[in-house]
C-alpha cells in the first residue's frame, strides 16, 4: 500500500480487519469461516502484490492454523460424543443437527441464537438418532450431552485457530508508521533562550 496516502492505507487495513472479524463469527454456523478468512487474505495479496509481510511462511502458518482448527473441531466432537457413549450415527446426526440449529436460530438474539441453536441441534440430533437405534432413554441422554459438549468445545477451538489467523493477518497487513526525518532548525532562527538551551544540549552530547 505504498502508493496510497497514509490515512487511506490505515482506513483500508482497518476495514479489512473488521471484515475478517465478522467472517470469523461464521464458525458458529458450522461454515468454513477460517478458510474464507484465508481466501480473503489471498485476495488482499492479489490487490497488494507489494505486501512483503505476506510471504511464504505467512501462508504456511495460515494453512497450518486452518487445518489445526478443523482437526480440533472434528476431534472434540467425536471424542466427547464417544466418551459419553454416542454411536457413530448419533455423532454424525449431532453434527447435522448443530448446523441446522445454528441456521434456524441465527436471527435470534442479534446472532447469538446461532450458538444456542448449534448446541441444541447437536443435542437433539444425537438424542433422536440414539432413540431410533433402540438405545435406552438414559443412554441416549448421556450420548446427546456428549455431542453437545463436543460441539461447544470444537467451536471454541476452531474460533481460537481463526482468531490466531486473524491476528497474524492483521499484523502483517497493517501499514508501518512513516518516520520522516526532522529537518534541522537554522541557528539564526532561534531566540536567545533557545540558543542557550541548544548550546547546552550540544555541549552535553
Amino acid at each position: 500500500m505504498d502508493f496510497l496516502p497514509f490515512p487511506l492505507a490505515y482506513l483500508l487495513a482497518g476495514a479489512f480487519v473488521t471484515l475478517l472479524c465478522f467472517v470469523l463469527l461464521l464458525n458458529v454456523f458450522g461454515l468454513p469461516a477460517n478458510w474464507i478468512l484465508l481466501g480473503l487474505a489471498a485476495l488482499w495479496k492479489m490487490a497488494h502484490p507489494a505486501a512483503s509481510g505476506l510471504d511464504v511462511w505467512f501462508w504456511v502458518m495460515m494453512v497450518g492454523l486452518a487445518l489445526i482448527g478443523e482437526a480440533l473441531e472434528l476431534g472434540m466432537q467425536i471424542l466427547k460424543a464417544r466418551r459419553y457413549g454416542s454411536s457413530s450415527s448419533g455423532t454424525f446426526a449431532g453434527m447435522i443437527g448443530a448446523i441446522a440449529g445454528a441456521i434456524l436460530l441465527a436471527p435470534l438474539f442479534f446472532g447469538l441464537g446461532a450458538l444456542i441453536g448449534a448446541l441444541a441441534g447437536a443435542w437433539l440430533g444425537c438424542f433422536i438418532m440414539e432413540l431410533v437405534k433402540g438405545r435406552a432413554g438414559r443412554e441416549a441422554l448421556d450420548a446427546a450431552f456428549g455431542a453437545m459438549m463436543g460441539r461447544f468445545l470444537g467451536t471454541v477451538c476452531k474460533c481460537g485457530a481463526g482468531g490466531a489467523m486473524l491476528a497474524l493477518t492483521a499484523h502483517r497487513i497493517w501499514p508501518e508508521p512513516l518516520t520522516a526525518p526532522v529537518p534541522p532548525v537554522p541557528p539564526d532562527s532561534l531566540d536567545g533562550p533557545a540558543k542557550l538551551v541548544l548550546g547546552l544540549i550540544q555541549h552535553c552530547c
